[in-house]
């Protein structure tokens, strides 16, 4: 499949969002082929329609290119660069980390900087390969997601299906995606350059466009756990 192609078409509709469900992944290398604002329009209409309690539709959705996306990841890559905290408006984290999830995290990530020869204790590739995140992977386009700061927990879980929207019906339209919770590390400087007032909270960003095919470490996919981990049956 080249990279502007869509999803292969079949005539069973199970097969069809099957394909588009497990063929997504963190894509952490794009070409930098453009991304037509029509077929960003048609996608971000399909996700709108994910549901929310009683409608309320609490997702609202920066999409960055251009000149604004060059000046936006030089501002990110200087602050991240010149080792500023971050300031993120809330946890994404556990504050107190324990197993299962710790050894989860670190199989991931050493999984990830395996494939790519970064060996443990290399904190300046390690720095190097975080800072790809503000490179937004080479993606043409960028979204960035906020929230109105006065909107409580069942708000953020409807966001949750909003975005899993994104990224699943891109798939349906040839393009991949990479969530990025990194993006809203410095809300401040994407406030500034986005314009965006302070009753809103930086949720994450999301890197899109055209996987580059032959980037090593695109081939990277995280193991899932078995049902029997996360499944209980009752009755």
């Amino acid at each position: 499949m080249d990279h502007q192609s869509t999803l292969s078409v079949s005539e069973k509709p199970s097969e069809i969002v099957k394909q588009a469900i497990t063929s997504r992944k963190s894509t952490r290398a794009f070409l930098p082929t453009p991304v037509d604002i029509s077929l960003i329009n048609e996608l971000l209409c399909i996700a709108g329609t994910a549901p929310s309690g009683s409608n309320i539709q609490p997702w609202q959705v920066h999409v960055v290119q251009g000149k604004t996306r060059d000046r936006l990841s030089e501002a990110l890559l200087a602050a991240h660069e010149a080792g500023e905290p971050s300031t993120r408006e809330y946890e994404y984290y556990p504050v107190n980390w324990r197993s299962p999830y710790i050894d989860r995290r670190r199989a991931t990530g050493w999984g990830l900087y395996g494939l790519l020869g970064i060996e443990k204790g290399d904190r300046e590739r390690s720095m190097r390969q975080h800072a790809r995140n503000y490179e937004f992977f080479g993606a043409p386009v960028a979204l960035l997601f906020t929230i109105d700061r006065d909107m409580e927990l069942g708000s953020w879980l409807d966001y949750g299906m909003f975005l899993q929207n994104i990224m699943v019906a891109a798939r349906g339209l040839g393009l991949h995606t990479c969530p990025q919770a990194a993006l809203a590390n410095y809300p401040g400087i994407v406030k500034t350059h986005l314009g965006i007032g302070d009753d809103k909270i930086v949720v994450c960003g999301m890197s899109i466009g055209y996987e580059d095919p032959d980037a090593i470490v695109n081939g990277y996919q995280p193991d899932r756990i078995p049902l029997e981990e996360f499944v209980t049956y009752h009755g």
